[in-house]
């Protein structure tokens, strides 16, 4: 499976469970051996690279389900991100970056993670990814469980991401929502990519509407 991240952009990566969408991010992220190909960042390879050091490189994934430390507070769960001496150097920064995207995080700084709702723990772990100065943000199904008026509230702080020269993947299954605000799309199925293009190109795609959209 092969795809290619710009900066400045946001690429969705869409498919049916089991496609192989989360097996792809956890292969780039060092936590399954790759078996073929070759991951590249920035022109480095990312080959036998451990985890910690694919995110100090710059690849940081906020991961399906959340995966906070519930009784920590907010602030702590913020500054585990910011853990790789990159990072560590830059945290004051980047915490009021975090606090600017997610007003609610700073004034809820010291609560712990666990008294949040669904929708501000994703907020949450997006911002602790934010903490680890990623130049490539994978975000895995950021959507799932939320309400309708959350799911927009984070796309709509995605769409902001873009803005810090971030090249952004979202593994998604709310697939019109993710198509409509994405630069790129590619389709899994079976491990493979099967189509890409354009957002709106695939929005239009009859294949890609009567299987994923029921239209």
């Amino acid at each position: 499976m092969e795809l290619t991240l710009a900066p400045r952009s946001i690429t969705a990566l869409i498919g049916a469970n089991g496609a192989g969408k989360t097996t792809f991010l956890r292969t780039i992220s060092g936590l399954l051996k790759r078996t073929r190909g070759s991951i590249c960042l920035n022109g480095k390879p990312l080959d036998g690279l451990p985890p910690h050091q694919i995110v100090a490189e710059g690849f940081v994934q906020s991961p399906e389900g959340k995966q906070l430390f519930l009784e920590m507070s907010i602030l702590d769960n913020l500054l585990i991100g910011a853990s790789n001496p990159r990072a560590k150097k830059r945290r004051r920064q980047t915490l009021r970056e975090v606090f600017d995207l997610f007003p609610l995080l700073e004034e809820r700084q010291a609560n712990l993670a666990g008294t949040l709702s669904g929708g501000q723990q994703q907020m949450l772990a997006v911002g602790r990814a934010l903490m680890a100065l990623p130049s490539v943000l994978a975000l895995d199904e950021p959507s799932l469980g939320l309400a309708p008026i959350m799911v927009d509230r984070l796309f709509q702080s995605i769409r902001q991401l873009k803005e810090r020269d971030l090249a952004i993947l979202v593994i998604e299954q709310n697939v019109n929502q993710v198509l409509e605000m994405a630069d790129r799309g590619y389709v899994v199925e079976n491990g493979e990519i099967a189509m890409s293009g354009t957002g709106a190109e695939l929005l239009r795609n009859p294949h890609l509407r009567q299987t994923y959209l029921g239209i």
